[in-house]
């Protein structure tokens, strides 16, 4: 594990499910986190999210060990895109090849750390966070119906929290032959907890609310737990996956951090 940085993940059916469609997959000593929510019929929701989170990891694990850097932002941008869109063409082929797969797909967001920044790729609706102290943010933007509706006035963040169509994604991987993510870097401080989380956990809780569940815990496996206990007990309408990730000190702008990224 990278010397200045902890892990933990949770997932959990919820209160209404009867399977977890919800994937995480986790490599510490390459700084590598990455969540999947998975959609389709049967089982095919299950078979889309291990599948892209398990390529994602495949590949980027795999460029790691064979180019170990240090990197520019241009190639890892270009990697994690590249990444995205090999999850993409597995699960788009997958859904091709059997009847009950079809029309299979699923949201996925990725975590890449680097020497004094984080990486996020995202698809569909499921977020990265940030919590520095008594700052919380979501790092990029959902594709989502309602993030179109609040981004063209039709409706305010507080009125989308009760609509009846949070769940319709405007772009996920597998449902099309190509998936375009978006790639954003965001800097890291000592302190820092990245949160990884399916909508399971965002649809049930305000961010105020999750913020107020992550502050009250020191450990990340207690602040886990809470998310999801405080999930289900908000209804647990929906599978819930919970990714975090703790930068223990500070962090060096000056060679190599604790691992081998420049910018």
């Amino acid at each position: 594990m990278p010397p200045l940085l902890e892990f933990a993940s949770l997932t959990d059916t919820g209160r209404a499910r009867h399977n977890n469609e919800d994937t995480v997959k986790l490599d510490p000593l390459l700084g590598l986190a990455v969540l999947a929510d998975g959609m389709g019929g049967y089982n095919a929701g299950e078979v889309a999210s291990d599948l892209a989170a398990g390529r994602v990891l495949e590949q980027l694990s795999a460029w790691l060990r064979q180019s170990p850097g240090p990197h520019d932002d241009d190639s890892i941008r270009r990697a994690l895109a590249q990444a995205t869109q090999q999850a993409n063409h597995a699960v788009h082929e997958a859904a091709g090849s059997r009847a009950e797969y079809a029309g299979m797909g699923t949201t996925l967001v990725s975590a890449l750390f680097a020497t004094d920044s984080v990486w996020i790729a995202h698809v569909g609706d499921s977020r990265a966070y940030r919590l520095r102290g008594a700052l919380f943010e979501q790092l990029g933007r959902d594709h989502s119906l309602l993030q179109e509706q609040i981004d063209a006035g039709l409706l305010t963040p507080e009125e989308a929290s009760y609509s009846m169509h949070r769940n319709l994604v405007t772009r996920a991987v597998g449902v099309e032959p190509e998936v375009v993510a978006d790639v954003h870097a965001h800097d890291l401080r000592g302190g820092d907890v990245v949160l990884l989380c399916s909508d399971g956990l965002s649809d049930m809780l305000p961010d105020v609310v999750i913020a107020q569940v992550m502050r009250s815990h020191e450990s990340l496996e207690a602040m886990a737990q809470a998310l999801v206990d405080a999930a289900n007990a908000a209804g647990g309408r929906d599978n819930i996956a919970v990714v975090l990730a703790r930068v223990r000190g500070g962090l060096t702008r000056a060679g190599r951090g604790w691992w081998p990224f420049r910018r």
